[in-house]
């Protein structure tokens, strides 16, 4: 079974790489591997679009955007590229 090539295929295999990678980062937060772990999982900000807020009178919306990845996430973004390239 062959996934068709294009954009939203491609998209939601590098968000899902980031999520289980982010996910990865934090539960091995307190992990002590030689220590390397505090790099693995220190997060860098890449893009932080602070809270924007819409008032409509009877509703009010707020936007915020923030991407900062650790480690781990980057690898796992890394992986799925590989994976969707490769199947």
């Amino acid at each position: 079974m062959r996934f068709s090539k294009g954009f939203l295929p491609l998209l939601l295999f590098l968000a899902a790489g980031a999520l289980i990678g982010g996910i990865l980062g934090q539960l091995l937060e307190g992990v002590n591997f030689v220590g390397l772990m505090p790099y693995f999982t220190r997060t860098f900000e890449i893009f932080d679009l602070k809270d924007i807020t819409l008032n409509l009178g009877i509703l009010q919306l707020h936007f915020g955007i923030r991407f900062a990845p650790n480690l781990i996430s980057i690898i796992g973004i890394l992986i799925a590229f590989w994976l969707y390239k490769k199947f």
